[in-house]
């Protein structure tokens, strides 16, 4: 076995038998960060050098097993870590090994099937349309930046780091259209890249209501008043920006509006839960299932459905 796999190996992946766990994954890691986009190459980058090296890495990764996986996910579960986190640390593990098998450097892959099953969803807290409405009357007086982003928010379904990342020449208000590109996000919560949406189905039109133009239009006329320094580069011509031009950052739109809404008196909420009150409002009008699927950009109508 070991022979044919010195023999069958490819793709730069070392098939030396003695090879521990720790240096198949920093190989693995170092070859992926060629493909993946940047949140998700620090998300895989994380769990493999925090976790899955130092507890699993000394193995040689022949000797790699279910028994060993399963003592650490119970190591951990012992020290409190969250279910969720465990398992997004363990199917980044089985991607790994995934490949390896595929690469001919495994036989089989000894995390899979998973050691543990994937967590419930907690269940969210939706505002209804009154406390969305009460909520947008507050923005709008007292942070009117933040108002029309949630406008868009709510008026869209747009994810938050979909409606960072929008850009002037996506916006077509004359057509009542705008196109889903880009997406903001942060890195290491520091650094921010513009990269493509969440999946295929993401990069699409979606319809600007007359409420929605209005909202993007006084966009439009602050940023005229501010008269900001050009940005170059991916962060030229984003809608929703600072006063001096530059991109908003994540965290600290969630600080502001999380402040929001306890000064309005509100459940506390997420941003991206105004993406569900979208859906929510939607089908609550009457609007049939498959089509605020298509307006959320769902791959497929049971996502919509199960969420």
């Amino acid at each position: 076995m070991a022979l044919r796999r010195v023999l069958d190996g490819e793709g730069g992946y070392d098939a030396d038998p003695n090879q521990t766990a720790a240096e198949y994954l920093e190989g693995w890691l170092a070859a992926k960060e060629l493909t993946l986009k940047p949140t998700t190459y620090a998300r895989y980058r994380d769990y493999v050098t925090k976790d899955l090296i130092p507890g699993l890495g000394t193995l040689r990764l022949d000797d790699l097993g279910h028994r060993q996986i399963l003592a650490l996910v119970r190591r951990q579960l012992g020290a409190g870590r969250g279910r969720t986190t465990i398992y997004r640390c363990m199917a980044t593990l089985s991607s790994a090994l995934g490949d390896a098998v595929r690469h001919h450097r495994l036989a089989s892959n000894p995390a899979s099937p998973p050691v543990m099953r994937r967590p419930p969803s907690p269940e969210r807290v939706v505002w209804t349309a009154d406390e969305a409405a009460r909520f947008l009357e507050c923005a709008h007086v007292h942070d009117p930046l933040l108002a029309d982003l949630c406008e868009v928010l709510i008026g869209t379904g747009m994810r938050k780091g979909e409606a960072l990342g929008l850009h002037w020449d996506d916006v077509h208000l004359d057509a009542g259209v705008l196109y889903v590109r880009y997406t903001l996000s942060c890195v290491d919560n520091n650094r921010l890249v513009i990269t493509s949406p969440k999946t295929r189905n993401s990069r699409n039109w979606v319809a600007i209501s007359g409420r929605l133009g209005e909202a993007l239009q006084r966009r439009a006329a602050q940023q005229r008043r501010d008269a900001a320094d050009p940005r170059t580069g991916p962060f030229a011509g984003l809608v929703f920006t600072r006063a001096d031009g530059r991109p908003l950052r994540p965290q600290t739109l969630l600080d502001r509006f999380r402040h929001l809404s306890a000064e309005a008196g509100l459940p506390r909420i997420t941003m991206h839960d105004l993406r569900h009150l979208a859906a929510t409002i939607t089908i609550a009008a009457g609007v049939p299932l498959v089509v605020v699927s298509k307006t959320l950009r769902h791959s497929t109508l049971s996502t919509t459905a199960n969420i």
